[in-house]
């Protein structure tokens, strides 16, 4: 059984995950309405990844006794100025979201609860593949600069990832 400190975090970390899910859809419909459909097919696969963290979280809380908890999910952004914005903003909440996965597991350490310290760590080096990837591709599309060759090849390569 997990405190209720505990649980309250992992119920937090929740909406945080289906607020990512959120975010990476609507940069999906950013990036189609930029007529770059392997851009928006990358995001849409992000979005459902986000979503079945959120109900790894989810399934955990009720394994060990508690109960989910669903709270309103904010309104994400819909506009970015550029395709790599887009790539910096996703970056930059990869970052935000390994730093919750961090303080998550801090406090399961704080609290004695092993169990969901062990059950976190697998969110942690998720986060490491996240960033990575988003990191990658925002570092090629630094390279292409301008090039509109270049952002078409990027666009063929990010259609092929599939959910």
């Amino acid at each position: 059984m997990m405190t209720p400190k505990m649980e309250q975090a992992l119920n937090d970390q929740i909406n945080e995950e289906l607020f990512s899910s959120y975010l990476y859809l609507a940069m999906a419909a950013y990036y189609n309405s930029l007529d770059l459909p392997g851009f928006s097919a990358w995001m849409r696969a992000q979005a459902k990844e986000e979503e079945t963290h959120a109900m790894k979280l989810f399934d955990f809380i009720q394994e060990r006794g508690g109960r989910p908890v669903l709270g309103a999910i904010a309104e994400p952004t819909r506009e970015w100025g550029s395709p790599l914005a887009a790539f910096e903003a996703a970056l930059a909440h990869e970052q935000h979201i390994t730093s919750r996965i961090d303080g998550l597991v801090d406090l399961a350490r704080a609290e004695n609860d092993h169990a969901t310290e062990f059950f976190l760590q697998w969110f942690v080096n998720e986060q490491v593949e996240e960033e990575s990837t988003a990191d990658s591709v925002v570092k090629r599309l630094r390279m292409m600069g301008e090039s509109k060759n270049g952002l078409f090849m990027m666009d063929h390569n990010l259609g092929k990832r599939t959910a």
